[in-house]
């Protein structure tokens, strides 16, 4: 789809109407499909999913999920977060992979004094200390049975945002796509926040940047390939995930 838009269209505003899902019971979940990959290629429709916490999906939007292809699912939340009496489909596969190692006070509360959590701004230092932790997601995405991945955290902004970012940058979809993707989270998410206000937006205005100046100065600054690759990610299966992930 994106390939044959030109330059400068508003191919952004397409793709995310295109892209959004109606799962009951979720209210951010998105397929990243479509986004532009470079050399007339893009990402494949249904092949990786990002959503809020699946736990809250009713029995009408885990037959939403299923019906949509998917048949893994990559929880990226921590053992206090997960919930034991979860009823899903037939044929679905749940791959625990606990990104923020919160076992590392020292770096959870350096980036807490900080003020940076939950913000873009703390996906720099993550990459720079955990790099092992992204490899082990995105390795189950690559090495996942052949159907649909989702890939979700709790609000699906913050850990399913970062995996999002890795998987988008492995697949050569450029840093305004990455962008673009990134912050419709933050429209998605309103519910969640007691008022109005965009409460990412407003911290880092407090330090003089945005949220798309943050993930574009990432995305410029550290190489997601070289990272990852010497962060232990295995060429079979960059390869294996590029070609789940590509369609021309």
């Amino acid at each position: 789809m994106s390939a044959a838009i030109p330059a400068g269209a508003c191919w952004q505003t397409v793709a995310v109407i295109d892209r959004h899902l109606d799962w009951d019971g979720c209210w951010n979940v998105r397929d990243l499909g479509g986004l532009p990959a470079g050399d007339g290629r893009a990402v494949r429709h249904g092949a990786v999913v990002r959503a809020d916490s699946l736990d809250r999906l009713s029995p009408a939007g885990w037959v939403s999920l299923h019906d949509h292809g998917i048949r893994t699912v990559v929880d990226l939340r921590e053992p206090d977060e997960w919930t034991a009496a979860v009823t899903r489909p037939e044929g679905i596969t749940v791959v625990r992979v606990p990104l923020d190692d919160n076992d590392d006070a020292e770096f959870w509360y350096s980036i807490i004094d900080d003020d940076v959590d939950g913000t873009p701004l703390y996906y720099r230092p993550f990459l720079e200390r955990k790099a092992a932790r992204c490899v082990a997601a995105v390795t189950v995405v690559a090495r996942a049975v052949p159907g649909g991945v989702v890939v979700h955290c709790g609000i699906g902004r913050d850990r399913t945002g970062l995996v999002s970012l890795l998987l988008l940058a492995l697949a050569g979809v450029g840093a305004e796509a990455i962008i673009d993707d990134y912050t419709v989270s933050e429209e998605r998410l309103r519910r969640y926040f007691e008022d109005d206000d965009d409460p990412v937006a407003a911290r880092l205005a407090s330090r003089g940047t945005t949220i798309a100046e943050a993930l574009n100065e990432l995305l410029g600054a550290i190489d997601v390939e070289a990272c990852l690759l010497a962060a232990g990610l295995m060429p079979g299966d960059l390869a294996a995930l590029r070609e789940r992930l590509l369609a021309d």
